[in-house]
């Protein structure tokens, strides 16, 4: 029946209540979010419930610190396109707000979990908590389950093979210091920042390289620099490319961008989303002393680039 997006827990209608949940942040949906997933897959299939997850918008992070860096690994659209693709039912994005925020753990369990979503099954993860000041956390959620009656699932801490977290944490610390690779181990799929293609000053194509310029927004910035990137258009067509993310500290870009040149593409995408996978890390960001010196080392940049995506 495909994903249903749910943005409130008062009011609901039957077929938006009634399902086995995991709650979280869910912010990135990487390996770690997909195994309490699966635990709230696992009870769905058992008691005959419709899969939800339960997240949060704005991220509590934003609404308690909102001049914090930017941090976020994906976007609400990317989030649930994810989602979808698991298999989800009903994505709950519930408003955080100061009503939100000053509810306890009990008042959570009982009016927004058992009374609004009328859940009948929560998986969590080991170190989740809820309610004001934290109080919440997986013993209080059971014992809310006991008297409100929904079952509990508790997800143990699992971390890959070779002992890398599975966190958003983590998947945040690789891209500040140049790893997608690893961030794509941590999410089980690369990294990618998506958004409208906007005007910029024009000089690549100056020099034979036009860009498509993508803000970041919201997203976490990762290390700025130079990278091999694979684009996907709107269309579905994807086309490989190299791209400088930063503020070129060459013309002193205002504010940082994700600047792709994608190979063998010549249309316009001003006014379109695209999402942009950072594939791997080439350089850091250089200053350069004239647009000759420039074009040669995109150049090299291109090579390289082409060299690090047929590899992959």
């Amino acid at each position: 029946m495909g994903l249903t997006v749910v943005r409130d827990w008062r009011n609901l209608p039957r077929g938006e209540r009634g399902a086995s949940v995991a709650l979280g942040n869910f912010d990135g949906v990487h390996l770690g979010h997909r195994r309490v997933i699966a635990a709230a897959r696992e009870a769905a299939d058992r008691i005959g419930a419709p899969l939800g997850v339960v997240s949060f918008e704005p991220h509590p992070r934003v609404f308690f610190q909102p001049d914090a860096e930017p941090f976020r690994v994906m976007t609400q659209n990317q989030q649930a396109r994810a989602l979808a693709a698991m298999g989800v039912d009903l994505f709950y994005e519930l408003p955080f707000d100061a009503a939100m925020a000053g509810m306890s753990d009990t008042d959570f369990a009982e009016q927004v979990l058992a009374q609004g979503l009328g859940a009948r099954w929560v998986s969590v993860g080991f170190d989740v908590t809820y309610g004001k000041g934290r109080t919440g956390g997986p013993a209080e959620l059971k014992a809310a389950g006991e008297r409100l009656g929904f079952g509990v699932s508790v997800v143990d801490r699992v971390d890959d093979p070779d002992g890398m977290k599975l966190s958003s944490s983590a998947v945040r610390e690789a891209l500040q210091a140049g790893r997608p690779g690893d961030a794509a181990a941590i999410l089980g799929r690369g990294f990618a920042i998506e958004g409208e293609v906007v005007h910029g000053d024009k000089r690549g194509r100056e020099i034979g390289v036009p860009t498509a310029n993508v803000r970041l927004g919201d997203y976490v910035r990762p290390k700025y620099g130079v990278y091999a990137v694979t684009a996907r258009l709107p269309d579905g067509r994807s086309f490989h490319g190299v791209a400088n993310l930063g503020v070129r500290p060459m013309f002193e870009l205002p504010e940082p961008l994700l600047e792709a040149w994608l190979f063998d593409f010549d249309e316009d995408l001003y006014g379109r989303v695209i999402e942009v996978e950072l594939t791997g890390f080439i350089r850091d960001e250089m200053n350069f002393d004239s647009l000759e010196g420039l074009k040669a080392q995109i150049d090299d940049d291109a090579a390289q680039a082409r060299w690090l995506l047929e590899m992959r």
